[in-house]
């Protein structure tokens, strides 16, 4: 019975979508004409602007200005229907740092304007860029999270006192993280062509990747528990949590790699170092089903690999994105990821009674918030 009203419920909105807009009377006046530019590249002697239709009828391109003057230009020679996008090769000797401003007139006589700030030529995604999303990741990923394997015996003697600060003190960097990825979140939409969302779209992103990886934290802590009903090995349990590990590490290398990409400097290095600090106390996790093997070197830095590895390839495919919106969608992602450790953490903040906001677990949190402003404040953008 639920699927048969599933099935009418579909066919009527499929007969809806078909032949509903026979039944409407036409829409007169002017056709709406929205192009969006949303990206910008400058090499000597041109301009490209990548421009999209962002309106619900066709638009083109008859003529470009800058500063006023008419200039030639290639590209958009057909109507672009809604959606579609187009390149314009603009001919201009353009100064470095100097403003400009763009108007593009379209066959019915709009002129949509695009404004230059300063004049920079665009630089190229070579190998110096692709080594520096390397590091990144190494940096961000593996690093940490082997490091955080090497400290347990260290942990073991400070006891759960000196182990719930510590996850205090990472709740309060990620807690300042996810509030300050989200306001830059939202500055990178606002300079986006808001085509697909704007706003929306960072909290879609948000809210998708946390339930995403909240199921997938559930379904590997589910997983591990069978395994050692079952007397799974601890080897076993410890590489289906560098698993999990290594795809909540994914995602973060998404949102570093873009706030890279369009020169978010300071969002940045702050990204990388709350991420890092957290990763460390990963590295715990991994290593607690281990606690009474003797495990080689070469087997703890493949764990590593495994649950830091990830980063490596998420900070490359956030640093090759070039339009604002999308790395603002990928920086909310990096938020969701965050706002979901959080909720893993807070738990293991408590104290032997069961308290979870003490004295010092307060002043822990405060100084890892602290800690990540003052680091945001050392950095310029």
């Amino acid at each position: 019975m639920a699927l048969g009203v599933l099935a009418v419920v579909a066919a009527v909105l499929v007969a809806i979508g078909a032949f509903g807009g026979d039944s409407l009377p036409e829409r007169t006046g002017p056709p709406i004409e929205d192009l969006r530019v949303e990206k910008t590249v400058l090499e000597p002697g041109e301009i490209e602007l990548t421009v999209r239709n962002a309106g619900p009828d066709e638009a083109r391109v008859a003529q470009v200005l800058v500063n006023d003057a008419y200039v030639n230009f290639t590209g958009a020679s057909e109507p672009l229907a809604r959606l579609e996008t187009e390149t314009l090769t603009i001919e201009y000797p353009w100064v470095e740092d100097s403003p400009y401003e763009i108007g593009m007139l379209t066959s019915t006589g709009t002129v949509i304007p695009h404004t230059i700030a300063a004049a920079v030529e665009t630089p190229e995604s070579g190998g110096d860029f692709l080594l520096s999303m390397i590091l990144i990741g190494l940096y961000v990923g593996v690093i940490p999270v082997t490091l955080g394997m090497l400290a347990l015996p260290v942990l073991r003697r400070g006891g759960r006192r000196w182990t719930s600060t510590l996850i205090a003190f990472t709740v309060g960097l990620l807690g300042f993280l996810a509030i300050d990825g989200t306001l830059e979140a939202l500055d990178l939409s606002a300079l986006g062509s808001g085509v697909f969302g704007g706003d929306a779209l960072v909290f879609l992103s948000a809210g998708l990747a946390f339930l995403l990886l909240s199921a997938i934290d559930s379904w590997m802590k589910g997983r591990r528990r069978r395994s050692a009903d079952k007397g799974a090995s601890s080897w076993q349990l410890a590489l289906m949590v560098a698993i999990g590990i290594g795809l909540h590490n994914f995602g973060e290398g998404l949102a570093i790699g873009s706030a890279y990409s369009v020169g978010e400097l300071a969002l940045g290095t702050t990204l990388i170092v709350g991420f890092a600090i957290h990763n460390t106390t990963e590295g715990l996790a991994i290593v607690a089903p281990l606690a009474s093997e003797k495990p080689r070197a070469r087997a703890l830095l493949g764990l590593g690999l495994i649950a830091g590895g990830p980063a490596v390839i998420g900070a490359l495919v956030g640093g090759s994105v070039s339009s604002d919106e999308l790395a603002a969608a990928l920086i909310g992602i990096g938020v969701g990821a965050i706002l979901q450790v959080v909720v893993q953490l807070v738990p293991a903040m408590k104290d032997e009674a069961g308290r979870l906001l003490t004295p010092v677990s307060s002043a822990a949190v405060a100084a890892g918030a602290l800690s990540l402003y003052l680091t945001g404040l050392l950095v310029t953008a």
